[in-house]
């Protein structure tokens, strides 16, 4: 075998390393993400100002970087629509809906639920055959739903459940599948991930503040003190990281990896909210725990595999 197949070879083999980075550590910052803002509701920041100063400041850090890189983005009628699309469906409305739900279910629940795509992203991307199947790939979005059901379960059957807003709170994750669908077959051609994660959360910001114009919503912040105006810039610094590792995920590791982003979220978001924030640990939670850990292994394994076998052909 020469030196260049050598190197090709070993570049294949090691190729699962970038997406099983960005999974972790991009499911690390959504975890931390929602305890973040659960925090700001409790020291007065309103879901809605919150997100949108956050996801501002996020979009022109990732700006920022796209022109020091020289990858702006796009401007053309198919960005343009992958822009607002993917940051309806994403960004603006999922995570509206979750934060907002925060105070009324608890954060640990939330980023449990979030979770709950990988499902919803596997069976769409068979039905699109944008995936092949593959037992392994399978049991693991199984495995990862099961742990997530069993949770959602418990907090349904507890005497002060908020039906209402746990139905709200699982409309987000319908949102998150959706949109890995729809990123993944709408990708614009040639456009990387540091052009279109900015032009995404542009769009976000404009249809935030567009939400401010409804009666009740305000995107309005006291700066009254500093500790507001703090959490946000740290949320928007987690969020520039969530995102840009978001579409490189999306292109390097496909829809069904991406979607277990809020597994791996799961289970650092869930600890943050008990032995930081004070929650009460959710019924269920060693099981439903273990099975979330459980899938996204499974899932990152069998991706490994179907790699190995593309490699032997």
């Amino acid at each position: 075998m020469s030196d260049v197949s050598k190197q090709q070879t070993s570049h294949n083999k090691h190729a699962w390393l970038i997406p099983f980075t960005c999974l972790l550590v991009g499911g690390a910052l959504i975890g931390i993400s929602t305890n973040l803002a659960k925090y700001a509701n409790e020291i007065g920041v309103t879901p809605l100002a919150f997100l949108f100063w956050s996801i501002t400041g996020a979009a022109i850090i990732l700006l920022v970087v796209a022109i020091i890189k020289k990858e702006l983005p796009p401007l053309t009628a198919r960005s343009f629509e992958y822009y607002f699309v993917a940051a309806l469906v994403s960004v603006a409305g999922s995570n509206l809906l979750l934060f907002s739900a925060i105070p009324h279910v608890g954060a640990s629940f939330v980023a449990l639920i979030v979770s709950l795509p990988p499902l919803l992203t596997y069976l769409g991307a068979l039905m699109l055959r944008m995936e092949r199947f593959n037992i392994i790939r399978a049991l693991g979005v199984a495995a990862a739903l099961t742990g997530a059901g069993v949770l959602a379960v418990r907090k349904f059957s507890a005497p002060d459940a908020s039906i209402v807003w746990i139905l709200l709170a699982l409309c987000g994750p319908v949102l998150l599948a959706v949109g890995n669908i729809y990123r993944t077959l709408r990708w614009p051609d040639q456009a990387s991930p540091n052009a279109l994660a900015p032009g995404m959360l542009i769009a976000a910001a404009l249809l935030l503040f567009m939400c401010s114009a409804l009666p009740d919503f305000s995107v309005h912040v006291s700066l009254t003190g500093w500790l507001p105006f703090g959490v946000i810039v740290v949320q928007a610094g987690l969020f520039a990281g969530q995102f840009l590792l978001l579409f490189v995920l999306q292109k390097t590791g496909g829809p069904v990896l991406l979607s277990l982003l809020g597994s791996v979220g799961a289970v650092v978001g869930v600890p943050v909210a008990i032995f930081l924030q004070g929650e009460n640990p959710p019924a269920g939670l060693f099981l439903g725990a273990s099975l979330i850990a459980l899938g996204v292994a499974l899932v990152t394994w069998g991706g490994v595999k179907m790699s190995a076998k593309i490699v032997k052909k």
